[in-house]
């Protein structure tokens, strides 16, 4: 499988998160809304990325719920037909939950910076994913996420230990 480091947090200011993660990024700024469909699984999680033009990727990781940069393991299956995939998974594993967001995706090197807003939830988000190579450790990816949340301005305790569909399950009825 492959994997990368990744952080989660609640952003504070989303105007310096935007004008921070410009200065920081190889090129401009590429904007995305999504429909992630979470699948009912015994191990990990498993979601069906929708895009605008139908085509859609389907993504199993495994992360451990933690606020610390930590390793995901990840794999991914592109498809032209995401609408049938999903409808073929729902009926045989059942939907979990939807995710809808708006994210704007800035690559600085070989780490992603999202600045997220999601349906439903109050607030925007930033999350890092530091790719990393087949044969590197977790250590080199772990220092490049935290530089980049200091040059970010996240602190500590803007950091959150769970995906934005744990968070949209733990919303008051």
């Amino acid at each position: 499988m492959n994997s990368n480091i990744e952080i989660k947090a609640v952003v504070r200011n989303w105007d310096r998160a935007i004008k921070r993660a410009r200065e920081l990024s190889d090129g401009p700024v590429e904007l995305i809304e999504q429909e992630d469909t979470f699948f009912n699984v015994s191990k990990g999680r498993l979601k069906m990325r929708k895009f605008f033009d139908g085509s859609g990727e389907l993504i199993y990781y495994e992360r451990p719920d933690t606020s610390d940069p930590c390793a995901s393991l990840y794999n991914i299956f592109r498809t032209q037909d995401a609408d049938e995939l999903t409808k073929t998974l729902a009926m045989s594993l059942g939907v979990r939950g939807v995710v809808k967001k708006k994210r704007h995706l800035f690559l600085a090197g070989r780490t992603r910076i999202h600045l997220d807003e999601v349906e439903g939830l109050v607030g925007s988000y930033l999350e890092l994913e530091v790719v990393l190579r087949e044969d590197e450790g977790p250590e080199g990816g772990t220092a490049e996420a935290q530089r980049l949340m200091a040059e970010l301005g996240i602190k500590p305790e803007d950091l959150i230990d769970k995906a934005y569909i744990d968070l949209l399950d733990e919303r008051p009825l």
